[in-house]
């Protein structure tokens, strides 16, 4: 019965801003590290953000400060704000859940930066 449901994907135009949501279930949230990881058409699933229990942040190269990863433990969930859209940050995203030797994926949301 664990489920992590990402939210929040959509079309934006160049620019603009989206945040995803992950809402965990099933698990104890607060003992999780939570990532977000994305792949694009033809390409790798890749790395974006994670974030530790103790709320530690890691981000990819290519979206720290534009991107900001965080979570709110009281609601069991994960965000993506995602500034500055490029066209080359359009990819399914996934939300991802670690704790020790336990890991679970979200089912995805679809983000396409467009005009």
């Amino acid at each position: 019965q664990v489920q992590l449901v990402e939210s929040g994907g959509g079309l934006v135009q160049p620019g603009g801003s989206l945040r995803l949501s992950c809402a965990a279930s099933g698990i104890i949230f607060s003992r999780y590290g939570m990532g977000w990881y994305r792949q694009a058409p033809g390409k790798q699933r890749e790395l974006v953000a994670t974030i530790t229990s103790d709320r530690t942040t890691n981000y990819a190269d290519s979206v720290r400060s534009p991107f900001t990863i965080s979570r709110d433990n009281a609601k069991n969930t994960v965000y993506l704000q995602m500034n500055s859209l490029k066209p080359e940050d359009t990819a399914v995203y996934y939300c991802n859940a670690r704790y020790r030797g336990l890991g679970y994926w979200g089912q995805g949301t679809q983000v396409t930066v467009s005009s």
